[in-house]
């Protein structure tokens, strides 16, 4: 049963982690750039009205299911990394952190003022440049984030962990 968890639940993780990390990819460094030359050209309101809303779906529901399941896979050692206590869950722990704020950060800043932005929930066009400039200050963060979150995430086992942390 171990295995099953492990196999199945670290398979989940990473898997809804990859869609996570690069849908966030996406928005940043793809759909930014393509928005700024669509709304030049006047093409911007299917991209606003078909593409992001769908893609958002799918960002901020692999982010749900990638902190689930690495909560699952710490298990009754989440307060141990969480929590530094042992040199063992010091990277696990940091990645975790990190993958934390980032999860946050999508529900409670990036989501909200993106519905304001796609016109899914109402705001005035001052709100709506205010959520454009939050929107993308968080998203870059999470960005920023995400490239020490994916080193100590794989840097929790192995070699580096023993040279590092001797544990």
């Amino acid at each position: 049963m171990e295995i099953l968890h492990y196999g199945v639940g670290r398979w989940l993780h990473v898997m809804a982690g990859v869609m996570w990390v690069g849908l966030l990819y996406y928005f940043n460094f793809v759909q930014a750039a393509a928005m700024k030359d669509a709304q030049a050209d006047g093409s911007a309101a299917g991209i606003a009205k078909h593409v992001a809303p769908r893609a958002l779906l799918f960002f901020r529901w692999a982010a749900v299911v990638t902190w689930v399941a690495g909560m699952a896979l710490l298990g009754d050692k989440a307060d141990d990394a969480f929590l530094f206590k042992d040199r063992a869950y010091i990277p696990i722990g940091v990645g975790a952190w990190l993958g934390t704020i980032m999860f946050v950060n999508v529900w409670a800043i990036i989501w909200p003022n993106q519905k304001k932005i796609l016109g899914l929930a109402p705001a005035s066009e001052d709100e709506k440049a205010r959520a454009r400039r939050v929107a993308f200050l968080a998203s870059r963060l999470n960005v920023v984030l995400s490239m020490p979150m994916l080193f100590f995430m794989t840097a929790s086992g192995g070699l580096f962990r023993r040279a590092v942390f001797g544990a």
